[in-house]
């Protein structure tokens, strides 16, 4: 029988010590693995919510995030946290970010609802759609043909400063597959400004309106598409109909 050199002794040694060295880091690593994933020692405690915003809920919100990412603080994914939030239809914009050692924070920017877009859907400042409540919100009701949003707020914006100047208001404001403008004021005179030179004929309205006001039958109507006058429709007092 050969017997080993002190050489291969210490290399044995040695080589046994670094995998009992190795074993242990490794077993060591996988211990805190489990630890750091471990919800009960590491949980997410608070959800830190900033930012102005008066219609997302805050509670609903809270509760989605916590089913969604039910892990611990390290297993928390971030992106996904972001990604949900966003979806969310009152929100605009969000930013998401962990604080050690058991808090999330997040920033929100609401949406900032100007007009009701075609019954079903709201419209921003920037002409985007999103879906939500009005509620009791009183809000302008504007029409168009898909993807005329940003056209429809352009117009609406510029008629709402230049009526500004006079004591009225829109209520609805239509934009025909022609592109052409109908307007409902607030104290309930249409207005069709058709497609070319609204601005023009809009500033005619006002200028003559209170010579209208005058008439003893109210404005049902003022048809503007013309180069040069209009046409009016007045309202019939259904009493005297009969």
């Amino acid at each position: 029988m050969q017997l080993l050199s002190r050489k291969q002794i210490r290399f044995i040694s040695g080589l046994t010590f670094l995998l009992c060295v190795l074993g242990s880091l490794l077993y060591a690593a996988f211990a805190v693995r489990d630890w750091l994933k471990d919800e009960q020692r590491m949980p997410v405690q608070v959800i830190e919510f900033s930012g102005d915003f008066d219609h997302v809920s805050l509670t609903r919100l809270e509760r989605l995030i916590r089913k969604s990412q039910p892990g611990s603080f390290f297993e928390l994914d971030v992106n996904e946290v972001f990604r949900l939030v966003e979806a969310q239809p009152w929100v605009y914009r969000a930013s998401v970010r962990k604080q050690w050692p058991n808090t999330l924070k997040i920033y929100l920017v609401e949406q900032q609802p100007v007009a009701q877009w075609n019954e079903d859907m709201l419209l921003n400042p920037y002409g985007d759609t999103f879906e939500a409540s009005a509620g009791e919100l009183t809000l302008p009701r504007l029409y168009g043909p898909g993807g005329s949003e940003k056209t429809a707020l352009e117009g609406y914006n510029a008629m709402k400063s230049l009526l500004a100047t006079s004591s009225m208001a829109i209520a609805e404001l239509s934009l025909s597959e022609r592109f052409a403008w109908q307007m409902q004021l607030k104290n309930g005179v249409e207005l069709n400004l058709g497609r070319q030179e609204f601005i023009d004929r809009l500033q005619r309205f006002i200028d003559v309106y209170p010579l209208l006001t005058k008439q003893e039958k109210p404005v049902r109507y003022v048809d503007l598409r013309y180069d040069t006058g209009f046409a009016v429709g007045w309202r019939i007092d259904d009493n005297k109909r009969s």
